[in-house]
């Protein structure tokens, strides 16, 4: 049974950090791409960033080069977030082989 678990949520203030985490199981060897969407209610889901199953090659949405990271170790994908924005502020999910996770929530607030 595939399984996508997303963590590493909270309320943070602008400036701050916050690493996200997601652990895929159930889907074999890990040669597949990792992706972190991010929605907002009322807007566009947004890709965030992917990583390849190498963990060699990434890309980034313009709205947070510079400030995000993502990167893997196997089957478990991570999202570095440094001086978050408000604008920030989404559901955050991981995305692998059609399958993704319930999500983790991110607030960016005074």
């Amino acid at each position: 049974q595939v399984q996508v678990v997303e963590s590493g949520g909270a309320l943070v203030h602008p400036g701050e950090s916050l690493r996200l985490s997601c652990v895929a199981s159930g889907l074999g060897e890990d040669t597949y791409r990792m992706r972190w969407y991010r929605q907002v209610p009322g807007k566009e889901r947004e890709l965030v960033a992917t990583i390849d199953h190498a963990g060699r090659n990434t890309d980034y949405a313009d709205s947070v080069k510079g400030r995000f990271t993502i990167s893997r170790d196997k089957n478990t994908c991570y999202l570095d977030m440094s001086n978050l924005e408000p604008d920030d502020t989404a559901l955050y999910y991981c995305y692998v082989l059609g399958h993704q996770g319930q999500g983790t929530q991110v607030t960016v607030s005074p």
